[in-house]
């Protein structure tokens, strides 16, 4: 049973064995599909197609790091395109950071054609503007903001943390089950959240380890400015 004081080393490996594709989880799965075809068609609408990608780009930079209480506005994210880096007021430097850690992670599946553990670490190198890499130490707990109670400890041993990375790696890349890649990558963020690799910005890096899953799975693809869904 699962102690939340202690690291979570026996975090068990992708595919999970329990039977994860439910009516429930499939009905959101068609749900979500749909809405992707929506972006789909808005996409073949406007002329430009990469001003839309530009924009959805920003604006999952903004949210995403909203999630971490970095908060800034859209109209300081366009005003810093045009101010020296010193002038930008830090909240809006770490959305600019997502943005480009996302954009670089973009760059590396379109050529390589594939995500690995040494594309997520230079992500969240990028995101966080230090290269302390995977977590080394232990004492890395995830707490409840208000209570101040451990709710997760995540593995602490160096090797458990490697192989489960891996582990993560290969399902990430390769056909491994039968469930749809909407499912796979729920199950993909909540391994590498579990995994918590990082000392500090996990939560964004997956959250663009999500985006690229997709891209690799075709459920969107901007190479061209374009974007695509398949079912």
């Amino acid at each position: 049973m699962l102690n939340a004081s202690k690291p979570y080393n026996a975090l068990p490996l992708l595919p999970p064995k329990a039977e994860i594709e439910t009516k429930s989880i499939l009905r959101k799965t068609i749900q979500a599909n749909a809405a992707l075809a929506e972006l789909k068609a808005y996409a073949h609408i406007i002329p430009n197609q990469s001003i839309l990608i530009n924009s959805l780009t920003l604006k999952e930079a903004k949210d995403s790091s909203g999630i971490e209480n970095i908060i800034t506005t859209h109209d300081e994210l366009f005003k810093a395109f045009s101010l020296q880096p010193q002038n930008i007021n830090p909240a809006t430097k770490e959305v600019l950071n997502y943005k480009e850690a996302l954009f670089f992670g973009y760059e590396q599946v379109k050529q390589k054609k594939f995500l690995n553990t040494n594309i997520i670490v230079k992500i969240q190198e990028l995101i966080v503007e230090n290269n302390a890499g995977i977590r080394k130490l232990s004492g890395t707990v995830l707490k409840n903001d208000k209570t101040g109670a451990v709710i997760y400890t995540p593995p602490d041993d160096r090797n458990a943390i490697n192989n489960l990375l891996k582990n993560l790696e290969n399902y990430l890349n390769e056909d491994t089950d039968s469930a749809h890649a909407l499912i796979k990558m729920a199950l993909i963020h909540y391994q590498f959240e579990s995994i918590h690799p990082f000392y500090d910005g996990n939560g964004r890096t997956g959250r663009i380890v999500n985006v690229l899953y997709l891209i690799l799975a075709d459920l969107i693809f901007t190479s061209n400015g374009t974007i695509r869904n398949r079912l």
